[in-house]
């Protein structure tokens, strides 16, 4: 019998590395890419990191080091992002039949019997030829340990980029050094748990006795446990699970007060969330409306209130949803406070094909409900989700004042999802 074996690809300071895809110019010079509204670092480049610039630091913390370093600071593009994530796993199902896409720059494989080092090395190259972003491979007989792998791919240039820590000399004297914090799915809590029975790095943690783990640490540490021995206890999810709820919210560019703004903002929300349950055949059968100031501004009025609302029959419609919400937020609103933040979530999601219906329902044909997917299918051709082109009147117009929106004064060209923004050649 075979011994099954597991890779995880993880795309190299993915957002800094898909900007260079289309500007060359930000080749081996130090970049950093902010998080919404400009706020925060949220991925470095190599030369970045060199200059210690700190991950999640604040922008305005390290304006010295940026400007003496000559640092390149870009806002996000994640349409760009999700794009070239969408690729690069393209590629890997190419080649691997088993894929668990686990976050937007990494995956799981499960290898076939005779994928090597060699192989490995071939999809590697053939990422960044056909994408132009760099990858590490980490490979092991369990998740944990392609995962534990791909952290020593990354952490040593030396390997190429690949590592195998099984089959490594020193596997031994490698997780000697490691501190079991460093483990994937070891957090704070588990790891202070580790210490207090006198386990600090990996290889204490391996040679530890199941029996004790399980008594102290419960099934999840025994399973940690056995993964790091080689035992394989977790499978690759494939298929996502299924959604509870979607989730849309973002912090304005700047504090809004009238109750006209924060209508245009919440319809964009609703629009957004909407076109998501669509997308995977879903109805909405509750939704709840949230508002809230700026909780970092102490010296201002602090106010978030939180509304819900059940919904009779299910629905996924833009205009019905959007209808209720702004009824909600209606019902919240309060003059007086700078709001920063305004968000809704839809939950109790049910499939449309097996939902049953209220008893009082009376069956009607919906030609908002045509509406909407005409509208999704040409937004999905000639727009993208975050610009769509064709939007509702509730959600203002390009010329609008809309104080709500995300700064993002920095932001590169969507170049592959936006027909205005293609990348131009020049001779």
């Amino acid at each position: 019998m075979s011994t099954r074996r597991f890779a995880l690809v993880d795309c190299n300071n993915f957002f800094c590395s898909c900007e260079r895809v289309f500007n060359p110019r930000l080749l081996k010079v130090p970049i950093v890419v902010l998080s919404n509204n400009d706020g925060c670092i949220i991925s470095r480049s190599q030369e970045a990191k060199n200059l210690g610039i700190p991950m999640g630091a604040p922008l305005h913390e390290q304006q010295e080091v940026i400007q003496k370093n000559r640092v390149h600071v870009l806002s996000s593009n994640y349409t760009l992002y999700g794009d070239m994530s969408a690729r690069v796993m393209s590629i890997l199902r190419e080649e691997v039949s088993s894929v668990e896409v686990y976050s937007i720059d990494e995956a799981f494989l499960e290898l076939p019997e005779k994928f090597d080092e060699k192989a490995a090395s071939k999809l590697r190259a053939k990422v960044l030829r056909w994408t132009g972003i760099p990858v590490c491979i980490g490979m092991g007989t369990t998740k944990l340990l392609a995962k534990l792998s791909n952290h020593y791919a990354k952490k040593n240039h030396s390997y190429g980029g690949l590592f195998e820590l099984e089959n490594h000399p020193f596997s031994n004297d490698i997780m000697a050094s490691t501190r079991t914090g460093d483990l994937w799915g070891v957090g704070k809590n588990l790891e202070r748990r580790l210490q207090h029975l006198g386990m600090t790095t990996v290889l204490e943690f391996k040679n530890a006795s199941p029996a004790c783990i399980r008594k102290e640490l419960g099934v999840v540490g025994e399973r940690l446990l056995r993964e790091l021995n080689g035992i394989s206890c977790m499978n690759l999810e494939e298929i996502p699970p299924a959604r509870k709820g979607v989730m849309a919210s973002r912090s304005f560019g700047s504090s809004v007060e009238s109750l006209e703004e924060l209508e245009e903002a919440l319809a964009n929300h609703v629009a957004r969330a909407s076109e998501r349950i669509r997308r995977f055949g879903l109805l909405a059968s509750h939704l709840q409306v949230s508002l809230q100031t700026n909780r970092f501004k102490k010296e201002e009025p602090q106010y978030a209130p939180t509304i819900g609302h059940a919904l009779l029959t299910p629905t996924a419609s833009t205009s019905q949803l959007m209808n209720i919400a702004r009824k909600m937020l209606h019902s919240i609103y309060r003059s007086g406070y700078r709001y920063k933040k305004t968000g809704i979530f839809l939950g109790g999601l049910v499939s449309e094909d097996s939902f049953q219906p209220s008893l009082f329902d009376i069956p009607v044909t919906n030609p908002r409900g045509d509406i909407d997917k005409i509208c999704d299918a040409i937004n999905k051709k000639l727009g993208d989700p975050k610009n769509p082109l064709i939007t509702r009147a509730s959600q203002g117009t390009k010329q609008s004042s809309k104080g709500w929106k995300m700064r993002s004064q920095r932001r590169s060209p969507r170049y592959t999802t936006d027909w205005r923004e293609l990348p131009i050649a020049r001779i």
